[in-house]
C-alpha cells in the first residue's frame, strides 16, 4: 500500500515524518485547513483542504486513500468540554474512513498519557488519549499505533523563548529522547512491512535524561548561547485556575517530570531498526 492522507503535515511532528514517508516512496496527500502552508512545506506534494471536525470533507479525502496518518493533538486553549480533533476529530475520521474503506490507520499516542492515574493524577486530556488509542482498536480497521517518549524538538522549539531555555519544576524520571527524524523513519519501516497485521509500538531514543540533564547536553552543543531558566511549578498551577492553556502546561509539566518512563522498545527496534541519533548531534545539528 503506497497511498497515504497524512492529516496534521504542518506541525512540528508532522513535518519530519511526512519526509521520511516521501523519502520511503509513498505517495502522500496532505489533507488540512490551511493548504497554502502545507505548499509552502511540501510544494511538490498534492494537498486538500479540509477539517476533521468536517465528515464530509474527511470522505472527499479519503477516496483512493489506503493508509491515513493522523498527527492530532489536543487544542491547548479549550477545556474538556471543547471540541478536540483527538475526540470528536477521531469519531469523524473512523466514520469516513470505514465508509471510504480505507485499509489502515496510523495514529501518534504518547507514553506520557500513561502516567494517567499514578500518584493520583487524573486528567482529561489524557482521558481523552487513552480513549483515542481505545476507538481505533475497534474500529475494525487494521491500525499502527505508535507510543512515543519526549521528542528533542521539545527543546528547541517549545521550550525556547529567544535565546532561554525554560524549565519549570523539579524533573525527577529520565525521558528516553527520541529525534522526529528517526521516528519518522519507524513509521516508513512499519508501514512497508504491516501487511494486514495490527501494530503497536513504543518509540524511544537511546538514552535516558532528566529535563536537566537534558537541557546541560543542548546547551553545550547548540551553536548559539542559550541560558536555562527555571521556574517553580506551583505559580503555574495557581495561573492554570484561571487560564486554560496555562492550567494544560501546569498538568503536562508535571506528567513529564514525573512519570517513572521504562526502557520498553526493544521489540520496536528489533522490527523497526534501532534509532541513530543522540540528543547531543541533535542540538549540535541545529
Amino acid at each position: 500500500m503506497k497511498n497515504v492522507l497524512f492529516i496534521g503535515a504542518s506541525g512540528m511532528l508532522g513535518q519530519p515524518v511526512a519526509l521520511e514517508l516521501l523519502r520511503a516512496g509513498f505517495d502522500l496527500t496532505l489533507f488540512g485547513r490551511d493548504t497554502e502552508k502545507l505548499k509552502k512545506f511540501f510544494p511538490n506534494t498534492s494537498s486538500i483542504k479540509g477539517d476533521v471536525f468536517d465528515k464530509s470533507s474527511l470522505e472527499q479525502a479519503m477516496k483512493d486513500q489506503e493508509i491515513i496518518y493522523l498527527n492530532l493533538s489536543i487544542n491547548q486553549s479549550l477545556g474538556k468540554s471543547g471540541f478536540h480533533s483527538e475526540r470528536e476529530g477521531i469519531n469523524n475520521i473512523i466514520a469516513a474512513a470505514q465508509t471510504a474503506a480505507v485499509k489502515r490507520i496510523c495514529y501518534i499516542s504518547s507514553l506520557i498519557k500513561n502516567y494517567h492515574g499514578m500518584n493520583g493524577f487524573n486528567w482529561w486530556a489524557f482521558d481523552i488519549k487513552h480513549a483515542a488509542v481505545d476507538r481505533i482498536k475497534s474500529s475494525g480497521i487494521p491500525y499502527s499505533i505508535f507510543h512515543p517518549s519526549t521528542f528533542m524538538e521539545t527543546l528547541d522549539k517549545q521550550m525556547m523563548q529567544g535565546s532561554r531555555l525554560m524549565l519549570a519544576g523539579k524533573s525527577e524520571a529520565p525521558m528516553w529522547f527520541i529525534a522526529a527524524k528517526d521516528y519518522g523513519m519507524q513509521v516508513a519501516w512499519a508501514l512497508k512491512k504491516a501487511g494486514e497485521n495490527n501494530q503497536e509500538y513504543n518509540v524511544q531514543g537511546l538514552e535516558p535524561f532528566t529535563f536537566d540533564e537534558a537541557a546541560k547536553i543542548f546547551v553545550s552543543n547548540t551553536k548559539k548561547k542559550i541560558k536555562v531558566f527555571k521556574a517553580p511549578l506551583t505559580p503555574i498551577k495557581l495561573l492554570g485556575k484561571f487560564h486554560q492553556r496555562m492550567n494544560y502546561a501546569a498538568n503536562i509539566i508535571e506528567a513529564l517530570n514525573k512519570y517513572p518512563e521504562k526502557f520498553e522498545s526493544e521489540n520496536t527496534w528489533n522490527d523497526l531498526g534501532k534509532p541513530s541519533i543522540t540528543l547531543a548531534q541533535y542540538s549540535a545539528s541545529l
